[in-house]
């Protein structure tokens, strides 16, 4: 494959999101994200709200559960990935001039 060629397959990375679901130590709530912002209502005041949260005291909080995965899709072929190999061992070639 030539540098001017289009690979027609890329390795991707893309990201599935799934909802976030923290628990405060302090009061023991569990909080499921949702598009409204959501309180435990304890001395800690836990906020959710889509995939962030914050605390008074972040300590205080336990993640059960994050909000991203990130899932792998290779799509590149073995003549793909010879053909990077075969670039990244190239050498450069070093230009001396004349100084005058």
């Amino acid at each position: 494959m030539r540098i001017g060629q289009q690979l027609t397959q890329v390795k991707v990375l893309f990201e599935v999101r799934k909802m976030i679901i923290v628990r405060c130590k302090e009061c023991n709530k569990e909080i499921k994200s949702s598009a409204q912002t959501q309180t435990c209502g304890c001395s800690n005041m836990l906020t959710v709200t889509d995939d962030a949260f914050s605390a008074r005291d972040m300590s205080n909080v336990i993640v059960v559960q994050t909000a991203v995965e990130k899932k792998e899709s290779d799509g590149l072929t073995s003549q793909d990935l010879q053909w990077q190999e075969e670039r990244r061992k190239r050498k450069v070639r070093k230009l001396d001039f004349e100084i005058r």
